[in-house]
C-alpha cells in the first residue's frame, strides 16, 4: 500500500481489481460455453477414467483376500487387473488429447478475436499503446490461459477420483477414513492463503514480461537506429534491468510455491502414517482384512496426485486470471473510430468525375485542448491535384488523417463526394482513397504481394502497370526473383527510393478516387526524381490528388498550393504566385530546404 494511499483510496482499488479479475472470468466462461459439447465428451472420458482408476485397489483387495489368503484364482484376478491398467492408460491418453485439443483451439480463438479487435482499434489508440505490450498479451499471456484451460478436464476428473476416493473409504472403515482424510482440510487452508498470496505477485511477472518484450521490440525494429548510434549497451542494460525484474518477481512467487507445495506432500504422508498405525491394529483384531489395509494405502496414493494438481490448478488460476484481465482490458476498448450505425453509399460515377472533397469549418487537435487546425476550410474539385504545405507540426499530415478518418474531427466535417466521410463505412472509405506515407512500412513478402496489398487478386498486368507508373518496374525485373522476389522485413532489402515507388504502386493499383502523396518523393534519389515525378504526373491526370510536399519540384506537380499556416488555410494559388507575393511562404519553403539539405548531407555521409 502506498504511503500516500487512503484507506478508500484502497478499497476503491481494490474493488476495481476485483472487477476486472471478475470481468476476465466472464471472458474465459464465454470461451468454454462455446466449446461445452467438447468439454462435456472430455468430462465424460475424465469419469470413465476416474472409474477405472479407482477400481483397480478394488480388484487388488479381492485378488489380496480371494486369491491370495483363500488360494482362489490368482490369475484371473491379475487378468482383471491388466485389463484396468490398459482401459485407465487408453482413457488416460484421450483424456489428455481432448484437453489440449480444447485448450489450443480455446487460444486460437482468443488470439485471432485479440488480433481482431486490435485491427479494428482506431489510430489514436495505436499512438498510445506500446507494441511490446500487445505482442505479450497476445502470446505469453495467451499461453497462461491455455495452460490453465488444458488442466480443466484434467482436474475435473481427478476431483470426481477425490470423491469417489473418499466414499469407498468411508464405506470400507469411517474410523480409517477419518484417520486418512483428517490432514485434507488443512490443504484446503494452505490453498487458499497460496491462491491470495501468489495472485499479485503473478500479475506483477507479465507485467513485467511485457516490459520486456516492449524493449525487445523496439530494439529489432529500431536496430538501424541502435547500431548507427553504437547504442547496443544501452538497449541491453534497458533488457537487463527488465530481466532482472522478472526474476526477483519470479523467485517471489517460487518462494511461495516452495512454501506451499510441502504441505501438499506431507500431509497424505500424515494421513498414511495415521492408516499403517491404526489400520495395523485393526487387522490384528481382526476387523480389518489385509486385502482392505492394502486397499486403503493404494487409495491414498492416488490421493496424492489430485491434490498436487489442486495446488497447480490454483497457481495456473491465478497466473490466467491475471493473463485474462489484461486481454480483457484490450478486449474492453473500444474504437473511438466505428462505422456508422446507418452507412450510406458513395455516389457512382454515372459519366461524373470522381473524388471531390471539402474541408467545412474543421477544427482538430490530438489533444482537444491543443488544436492543431482551426476554423479548416477547403474544396477540392474533382480531378484537381493540389499541395499542401506548410512548416514542420502546421498540420499537413493530419489533414490526410482526416481524410482517411484516422481521426474525427473535433468541430466542423470532411466529404467525400458530397458525403460526410462519418457517414461512410470505414472499409468503403479507405479503398477510395490511395495513400503513401513519408514513413514507407513494407511488409516480409514477395513484391506482388506488396504492389497487390489493397486488391490481392489483382492481375499481373495490373500489377505491372502500377510498378511501371511508379517507376518500379525495371528495378522489379532486376531482383533474383522479379516480382516473386521476397524483400524481407519492412523491405529493408531495398533501397529508400526503391521502397516508395512499390508504395506509389500499391497505392495506384486500387484505383482510388483520392490519391494522397504524403511526400512521396523524400527518399527518391536525385536522379530518379524527375522520372518519378514524370510518372506521377501521368497517375494524378484526372484524379483527385493530395500532395503533401517540401519539394519544389513536386509542389509544381499540383495545379494549386494551399498553404497552412497559424492553423488554418493562410493561402491558395500558384506555387510561383505565392513565391512571388507571400513573404511567409518564401519563408516556410527556405526553412524545409535548409532542413532537407542538412538530412541528404548526414545520409551520404
Amino acid at each position: 500500500m502506498s504511503v500516500s494511499e487512503t484507506d478508500s483510496e484502497v478499497s476503491a482499488r481494490l474493488e476495481f481489481e476485483q472487477a476486472q479479475r471478475s470481468e476476465g472470468w466472464k471472458l474465459l466462461r464465454g470461451l468454454l460455453r462455446d466449446q461445452r459439447r467438447n468439454l462435456v465428451i472430455g468430462g465424460l472420458i475424465g469419469i470413465s477414467w476416474a472409474a477405472f482408476k479407482v477400481a483397480i485397489p478394488q480388484v487388488t483387495k479381492f485378488a489380496i483376500n480371494d486369491g491370495i489368503e483363500k488360494n482362489g484364482p490368482l490369475l484371473k484376478w491379475s487378468l482383471i487387473i491388466i485389463g484396468l491398467g490398459v482401459m485407465t492408460g487408453i482413457l488416460s491418453g484421450f483424456r489428455r488429447y481432448v484437453a489440449f485439443r480444447e485448450s489450443r483451439w480455446a487460444e486460437t480463438l482468443l488470439r485471432e478475436r485479440l488480433f481482431s479487435h486490435v485491427l479494428g482499434l482506431n489510430v489514436g489508440y495505436h499512438d498510445k499503446a506500446q507494441t511490446g505490450q500487445l505482442m505479450s498479451r497476445a502470446s505469453s499471456d495467451l499461453m497462461q490461459i491455455q495452460a490453465f484451460i488444458v488442466m480443466i478436464p484434467i482436474t475435473m476428473s481427478n476431483v470426481i477420483q477425490i470423491f469417489a476416493v473418499a466414499t469407498i473409504l468411508f464405506i470400507t472403515d469411517p474410523v480409517l477414513a477419518i484417520v486418512a482424510m483428517a490432514p485434507l482440510p488443512f490443504v484446503n487452508l494452505s490453498a487458499r492463503r497460496f491462491s491470495n498470496r501468489i495472485h499479485p505477485i503473478s500479475i506483477a511477472v507479465q507485467a513485467e514480461q511485457a516490459q520486456l518484450a516492449n524493449v525487445v521490440e523496439e530494439s529489432v525494429s529500431g536496430i538501424r537506429v541502435v547500431k548507427g548510434f553504437g547504442a547496443e549497451q544501452v538497449q541491453f542494460d534497458k533488457l537487463s534491468k527488465e530481466a532482472d525484474d522478472i526474476y526477483k518477481e519470479s523467485m517471489k512467487a517460487a518462494k511461495i510455491r516452495s512454501n506451499f507445495m510441502p504441505a501438499i506432500d506431507v500431509l497424505p504422508a500424515l494421513g498414511a502414517v495415521g492408516v499403517l498405525g491404526v489400520g495395523g491394529h485393526r487387522v490384528l483384531s481382526g476387523q480389518l482384512s489385509i486385502g482392505d489395509l492394502v486397499a486403503f494405502n493404494v487409495y491414498l496414493t492416488l490421493l496424492v496426485w489430485p491434490l498436487r494438481n489442486v495446488g497447480m490448478i490454483i497457481a495456473l488460476g491465478q497466473r490466467a486470471a491475471s493473463a485474462l484481465v489484461r486481454i480483457h482490458e484490450v478486449l474492453s476498448t473500444e474504437s473511438e473510430i466505428t462505422d456508422p450505425a446507418v452507412a450510406r453509399d458513395l455516389p457512382s460515377q454515372n459519366g461524373k468525375q470522381l473524388g471531390a472533397v471539402k474541408f467545412d469549418r474543421v477544427q482538430f487537435g490530438y489533444d482537444p485542448d491543443r488544436p492543431v487546425l482551426q476554423n479548416f476550410n477547403l474544396d477540392i474539385a474533382a480531378g484537381e491535384s493540389i499541395a499542401i504545405v506548410g512548416a514542420t507540426a502546421s498540420g499537413k499530415s493530419t489533414v490526410a488523417r482526416l481524410l482517411l478518418r484516422f481521426y474525427d474531427t473535433n468541430h466542423g466535417h470532411v466529404f467525400l463526394d458530397g458525403v460526410d466521410v462519418r457517414k461512410l463505412k470505414l472499409r468503403e472509405l479507405r479503398q477510395q482513397i490511395g495513400v503513401v506515407f513519408e514513413d514507407t512500412v513494407l511488409f516480409n513478402d514477395s513484391v506482388t504481394a506488396n504492389i497487390s496489398f489493397a486488391k490481392p487478386n489483382a492481375a499481373q498486368a495490373d500489377l505491372e502497370k502500377a510498378a511501371k507508373l511508379a517507376g518500379a518496374h525495371d528495378f522489379i525485373l532486376q531482383l533474383p526473383d522479379g516480382y516473386d522476389t521476397v524483400i524481407g522485413e519492412r523491405g529493408f532489402s531495398l533501397s529508400g527510393g526503391q521502397r516508395q515507388r512499390i508504395a506509389i504502386a500499391r497505392a495506384i493499383i486500387s484505383d482510388p478516387r483520392v490519391l494522397v502523396l504524403d511526400d512521396a518523393t523524400s527518399a527518391v534519389d536525385p536522379s530518379k526524381e524527375g522520372e518519378i515525378r514524370d510518372a506521377m504526373r501521368t497517375v494524378m491526370s484526372g484524379r483527385t490528388t493530395i500532395v503533401i510536399a517540401h519539394r519544389p519540384g513536386t509542389i509544381a506537380l499540383a495545379s494549386r498550393v494551399v498553404f497552412i499556416d497559424g492553423q488554418t488555410v493562410a493561402a491558395i494559388g500558384k506555387h510561383e504566385e505565392l513565391v512571388a507575393t507571400n513573404a511567409r511562404y518564401r519563408e516556410v519553403l527556405a526553412s524545409m530546404q535548409q532542413v532537407k539539405t542538412a538530412n541528404t548531407k548526414v545520409a551520404v555521409k
